[in-house]
């Protein structure tokens, strides 16, 4: 008898629940709970749930204690610059494999490769001046960088410029970018600078119209703009293969992003690679997406995660989202200026890169204001353009941190 209940502490010894009880284990409860609760806004809510879901369920198998899913030590550590490959080839698993594809840079431009399936850069042909909206949206990203590096000096936290330049990124709304960046600049924050992205691209509806109201005017707002111009085939053909051309020679570090963005849009717009359009666009983007989700969650462990520096990656992201978003709407004030009251400055809020959604928002907060208002396919241009911006943006971060 005596032997069969040491043989049974000796199993809830050795269990995940022993661990709770061990110094800091706590800390793996909380995570959970985090983990439980972004599932119930993927669930629920409907926040982003393709890519809320796997990732928060990644995060709830990385914080079970004794599960060792990913071993995070043979990719990030003092003075580790590449990878433990033969380390991971003999001990890692599932998510070690997984997490490669991250690390190396792949899982995003594979990301983008869909998103140009089926993006339609027709409004941004058709009305080129809202490319300046997109691109002062990304004005979030730089500013952040310098908010970043001031608190830095200010000894409230000790980001390096590589850190402070990845935290940045999460102005763009634009996740796979974050992640992109972000592994490339400070692997080490991946885990908190992606739940940043994507919740902040999920809470778009609730952060950005308060922002939007509050710099325009109810005249500014009810605007009606003329409608835009039909953009032919030839036109959405060439525009990808030139776009891809020009953004690359001149930052070569956003080639891949951009290029893989340019191909899956060129893909669509041409008409005779229906299939492989079509794989890019649903198959191969699902796999990626859930690969992409379920490794980044699994970096989210309880001693990377729950410290000062993720509450202020938090709250530099919402900053960083927030000033991107300002930064557009007033560059469409100055354009409504410019061109006697013809742009409603509403549609400069759609520059981020968050697509559809801060489009969709432009359109209903127009609405609101003049039922008859139409803004969705003018806010699709500096949407769009948002996506380059961000790609962009990237490839200087990188070019200059990297």
């Amino acid at each position: 008898m005596t032997q069969f209940i040491d043989t049974l502490v000796g199993i809830f010894q050795s269990s995940g629940f022993a661990r709770f009880g061990e110094p800091g284990g706590w800390l793996y409860a909380v995570m959970i709970c985090v983990g439980c609760f972004l599932l119930y806004l993927a669930i629920v809510k409907e926040f982003e749930p393709l890519i809320l879901l796997p990732m928060a369920f990644g995060m709830i198998l990385a914080n079970l204690p004794g599960s060792g899913v990913i071993h995070m030590q043979y990719f990030v550590g003092d003075g580790l610059e590449h990878p433990m490959w033969v380390e991971i080839l003999n001990n890692g698993g599932l998510a070690d494999m997984l997490y490669m594809g991250v690390k190396l840079g792949i899982y995003p431009p594979l990301i983008f490769l869909g998103i140009g399936t089926m993006t339609d850069f027709a409004p941004l042909i058709s009305n080129p001046k809202s490319l300046l909206l997109g691109a002062a949206a990304q004005f979030g990203i730089f500013g952040t960088y310098m908010g970043a590096r001031l608190l830095v000096a200010t000894g409230l936290v000790d980001f390096t410029q590589k850190q402070s330049a990845a935290i940045s990124i999460i102005g763009g709304a634009d996740g796979p970018t974050a992640i992109f960046v972000t592994s490339r600049l400070a692997p080490e924050l991946l885990g908190s600078i992606a739940v940043a992205a994507y919740s902040y691209m999920a809470l778009v509806p609730v952060i950005q119209p308060p922002i939007m109201k509050a710099l325009t005017s109810k005249k500014e707002r009810t605007v009606v703009m003329k409608q835009l111009r039909t953009v032919t085939k030839t036109e959405k053909i060439i525009f990808p293969i030139m776009v891809a051309i020009v953004v690359s020679l001149i930052v070569p570090d956003a080639a891949v992003l951009v290029g893989m963005l340019m191909l899956g849009n060129l893909m669509k717009e041409c008409g005779v690679v229906d299939r492989i359009q079509k794989t890019a666009g649903n198959e191969l983007m699902n796999i990626i997406t859930i690969f992409l989700a379920l490794s980044v969650g699994c970096t989210t462990s309880a001693n990377t995660f729950l410290n000062s520096r993720t509450l202020f990656i938090i709250v530099l992201g919402l900053i960083a989202f927030s000033f991107g978003t300002a930064a557009g709407v007033l560059c469409g004030k100055v354009m409504y200026i410019l061109t006697g009251g013809q742009v409603n400055p509403l549609i400069g809020s759609a520059g981020v890169s968050a697509v559809p959604m801060a489009a969709r928002v432009s359109q209903k907060v127009g609405q609101s204001e003049n039922p008859s208002n139409f803004l969705l396919m003018h806010a699709m241009g500096p949407n769009v353009a948002g996506v380059i911006g961000s790609a962009v943006a990237a490839g200087i971060l990188i070019n200059i941190f990297g």
